[in-house]
């Protein structure tokens, strides 16, 4: 029997972007929090009853078609052991989101939602890509973490991803309408299980098979390195995340103990999706000592601004600030702002485009609905999602040599 009471209530209103990486996710944001409280029985064959198909009194849908549906599924599919009602329902709900052709709007089951918040802690089991959807809304690599298999196997940011094979989950898959969270629950794996990935370069036509050994991937959200005989900060962020804010002062604590030494600092958001949007506005404020930080518009297009909401500890020291393909979300507001308000030089590529904002609804029971309800704008009024983000000194890295890093050496040059 299924009985569902929705409330909504409020429970928290955080900042809050995400991209799910495999790692985990693919690029998503999301600006607020609420729980949605569900009463259910459990969804067994045996019990499983629908009590009650009515149309809702508001809404001018007649639902007798889904219902039909349901029952000729339930009377005359072949293998009755493969009917799953609960899958069935999470199903109808997926396909309702997924019919507004927006990747970022989507139900997340219990499964899923639990592994999208294991992201944001930094530990999981997978091969190491952080994925999105390009503007064709095909599925891509925003960018593969350093060290990782798929790097290691050859993957690059802006593959298309086409096709998932693996033999011990019986998959074989081609992505194409694919959603981030199935993507993601397909991809990751126990560590040391091998997964195939199809997949074309970038402006390429020719695809390419990466045949990948999962491992357990453990990433700090934030380091710093002391470069040029201590006189150059290299502050590198992958995300925003649940440590990051710990991670992150402890990280500047040490950067202003060699502050008589220390020139310049270079800020790194090369390969970050994102994370928890108010690490964003919090970070931004570390550099800025007033202003606008972003600008979210509604469906209305009523605009509310976020503001600088601390007093940051290095306000005066040369900043530059690293970003590629890979930059997504609240790294590109953190970026935006600081070049808006002249306070940084951006080196690198462009960045991703990932210029929405969604709501989170926690629905009791460990499931959540990602609502796509607003878009954010830098201070200077720029939608990324239209154009992402230019450098101020583009420079591209060489793929045939990826140890030497010439966006870095440029950003060194620049401080020097």
């Amino acid at each position: 029997m299924i009985v569902m009471k929705l409330t909504l209530k409020q429970i928290r209103k955080t900042v809050f972007s995400l991209i799910l990486v495999v790692l985990g996710f693919g690029a998503g944001f999301f600006w607020g929090t609420h729980k949605v409280n569900l009463t259910q029985e459990k969804f067994s064959l045996k019990s499983f009853k629908i009590v009650n198909k009515t149309t809702p009194i508001d809404k001018d849908l007649n639902f007798d078609l889904f219902w039909d549906v349901w029952n000729r599924l339930e009377e005359k599919y072949l293998i009755k052991e493969d009917i799953d009602r609960q899958k069935m329902f999470y199903g109808a709900i997926q396909g309702m989101t997924a019919a507004l052709g927006d990747p970022y709007t989507a139900f997340l089951p219990p499964v899923q939602n639990k592994k999208l918040k294991e992201d944001l802690n930094g530990a999981f089991e997978g091969v190491g890509i952080r994925l999105g959807f390009n503007k064709d809304k095909r599925l891509t690599v925003i960018a593969p973490l350093k060290g990782m298999p798929a790097e290691k196997a050859g993957v690059k940011a802006g593959d298309i991803i086409i096709h998932l094979k693996d033999e011990v989950k019986e998959l074989d898959e081609d992505t194409l309408g694919m959603s981030l969270p199935e993507a993601v629950e397909k991809i990751r794996g126990e560590s040391g299980a091998e997964i195939v990935l199809t997949l074309i370069h970038e402006n390429e036509s020719q695809s390419y098979e990466a045949k990948i050994k999962r491992e357990t991937i453990i990433v700090p959200s934030v380091t710093v390195e002391f470069l040029e005989n201590n006189t150059i900060a290299h502050l590198k962020l992958t995300r925003f995340g649940e440590l990051t804010s710990e991670q992150w002062d402890k990280s500047v604590d040490e950067i202003l103990n060699k502050e008589d030494t220390i020139k310049g600092i270079i800020l790194d958001v090369r390969g970050n999706p994102g994370g928890y949007l108010k690490g964003s506005v919090n970070l931004a404020s570390e550099f800025l000592e007033k202003g606008v930080i972003v600008k979210q518009e509604d469906y209305r297009g009523e605009v509310e601004t976020y503001s600088v909401n601390r007093k940051g500890r290095i306000l005066t020291l040369p900043l530059i600030v690293l970003i590629d393909k890979g930059s997504a979300s609240a790294s590109e507001i953190l970026a935006g702002a600081l070049k808006d308000h002249g306070r940084a030089k951006l080196i690198g590529t462009q960045t991703f485009g990932k210029g929405t904002i969604q709501e989170s609804e926690e629905i009791n029971g460990g499931m959540a609905l990602h609502i796509t309800t607003a878009k954010w704008l830098t201070p200077n009024n720029k939608w990324v999602n239209e154009e992402s983000l230019i450098p101020d000194i583009e420079v591209e890295n060489n793929s045939d040599n990826p140890d030497e890093d010439l966006q870095l050496n440029k950003a060194i040059e620049e401080l020097n």
